[in-house]
């Protein structure tokens, strides 16, 4: 192992990230126990980190990719918003402030030590409902970001140990969209706070038992350590320019260029489509999130992600709908809700065909939500994982950038007016291949009322691609099945009102295969 860490060292940096790991996993038991909402403790959308003291990313509990990679950029630019002080904690869901899309609501707390800077401890949690135009705050129609509920900028929810919740409840209850969940929302973000507040008291512990000068030692330690692995990672890759692109279901384009040369890359993002009309727009901190992931794939090393990895990358993203203008108030701002679930997938599918890692995956988080004027429901479901050079794809599996639960069929049957009728392996829907891709999934659901149903998802047109010979995997589809026994097909991004005994049939894509069958 290449490092400029002292031999003797290399065991004591074992165990301190496994400390740090230990601290950012209690944090999420700690925030899933004290949460309301199904979202957060079923379904365990939600992320938990530690960051040093230039907020980056040191370790993470092992959550939700796409939350992960993002959390040192929306540190770093709240802390440039905000002079985060003992006693504060900082909020945001602002896709210009390092934010995804608006139902992931961003706890950020400072943790110092006497009058020293420590780092910080950060929690991400996905709010089923915080407004917007549709029950789930995932509006398939939305065009700006207004449309998408509540826009949160870079706010102290806790100011010098003094809560200031009566200035953030206004968020949430003031604009065009209200949340129609407001207990639940302040539930969630005090269990956030609860979370943060354990780590900061942990670390600090660390730090007492062993010195301050140790623990940032580590914390530089672990990404030095991750930058040498990935620098060996790209010596081991032909150095020349590796090109992908592919199409979202609307025939918008994802480019990439890779240009590796010895111990160094660079991602370049040029002739990808500009600002999406719709919700589909990702933001530089989702690329981030991305890039990380796909350079983790890169290691065969037991390592938490961070951001050492993104020191032998240099990242040129021009003006596209990955990195649209977010400047302006919210009802000119861009809609995201689709970004952050949609087009992140779709952006992981471009680097690995680029790279030749893998075949592609669903490909999508098949993105369920319904609910009517006092609630509503979110869920991703399962689909079939892409065939490697020497392995299977899985059956019904979360892929890359999602890595939730799906909700239990007793506690939605219980909580909400649903029924769930079926449940099954989509048998055959992954791509053949030497290795086969993973076969999707049937989710069939039964409504006990009228409410609002719509459905983000994506490889619905556009098959996930097999590699080398592999055969693509089979798209997804959605429809309604009325009362009547009239069908409503449903498009990749879509919506309708559903009544009493209609019913939503999800088929969700199968991975690619591997090599030719």
């Amino acid at each position: 192992m290449q490092t400029t860490l002292k031999d003797n060292e290399v065991i004591q940096l074992e165990l301190f990230t496994n400390r740090f790991l230990a601290i950012a996993r209690e944090m999420g038991n700690m925030l899933q126990r004290t949460a309301l909402s199904t979202n957060v403790k079923e379904r365990l959308d939600f992320s938990c980190a530690i960051l040093d003291a230039g907020g980056e990313l040191v370790v993470n509990a092992p959550h939700i990719p796409v939350h992960l990679g993002a959390l040192g950029m929306c540190v770093r630019s709240v802390c440039a918003t905000l002079n985060l002080r003992p006693g504060d904690v900082a909020v945001t869901n602002h896709p210009g402030f390092g934010g995804a899309h608006l139902p992931d609501i961003s706890v950020i707390t400072p943790v110092f030590y006497g009058d020293t800077l420590l780092g910080y401890v950060a929690s991400r949690a996905h709010h089923a409902e915080i407004g917007g135009s549709r029950p789930g705050s995932m509006p398939p129609n939305a065009t700006t970001l207004a449309e998408e509920g509540t826009v949160i900028p870079p706010t102290l929810l806790i100011k010098k140990g003094q809560s200031n919740w009566p200035e953030v409840q206004r968020f949430f209850t003031d604009g065009p969209f209200p949340t129609r969940a407001l207990q639940e929302n302040f539930a969630d973000l005090n269990a956030a706070v609860a979370a943060n507040h354990y780590g900061a008291n942990a670390l600090q512990a660390l730090t007492t038992q062993h010195g301050l000068k140790t623990v940032h030692h580590f914390m530089q330690g672990l990404k030095r350590i991750s930058e040498a692995q990935i620098r060996q990672a790209f010596r081991n890759l032909p150095s020349r320019i590796y090109r992908a692109s592919e199409s979202l279901d609307d025939g918008c384009q994802l480019s990439v260029a890779i240009s590796i040369a010895e111990d160094h890359a660079s991602f370049d993002f040029s002739g990808t489509s500009p600002t999406h009309p719709g919700n589909l727009n990702a933001t530089p901190a989702i690329v981030r999130s991305v890039v990380m992931y796909v350079l983790r794939l890169l290691i065969d090393k037991p390592l938490p992600l961070n951001e050492g990895l993104m020191r032998a990358v240099t990242i040129n993203l021009p003006a596209c709908l990955l990195n649209p203008d977010f400047t302006g108030p919210a009802e000119q701002a861009p809609a995201v809700v689709g970004g952050n679930v949609e087009t992140s997938q779709r952006l992981v599918d471009t680097l690995i065909k680029a790279l030749g890692i893998m075949a592609c995956g669903q490909g999508t988080m098949n993105n369920i939500l319904f609910g009517n004027a006092q609630f509503g429901y979110y869920e991703t479901v399962c689909g079939g994982s892409g065939a490697g050079p020497n392995f299977d794809g899985a059956d019904a599996v979360h892929t890359h950038m999602t890595n939730t639960r799906i909700t239990d069929p007793e506690l939605i049957e219980l909580r909400y007016p649903v029924r769930l009728e079926r449940f099954a392996i989509r048998k055959n829907s992954g791509g053949s291949g030497k290795y086969r891709g993973g076969d999707g999934v049937v989710r069939e659901m039964l409504f006990l009322q009228p409410m609002s149903l719509s459905v983000l998802s994506q490889h619905r047109a556009v098959q996930p691609f097999g590699v080398n010979g592999g055969h693509p995997g089979n798209v997804g589809e959605q429809f309604v099945i009325k009362q009547n026994g009239d069908r409503h097909t449903l498009n990749a991004i879509d919506g309708c009102e559903v009544q009493t005994g209609d019913r939503l049939v999800l088929k969700t894509p199968g991975g690619g295969g591997f090599g030719a069958p």
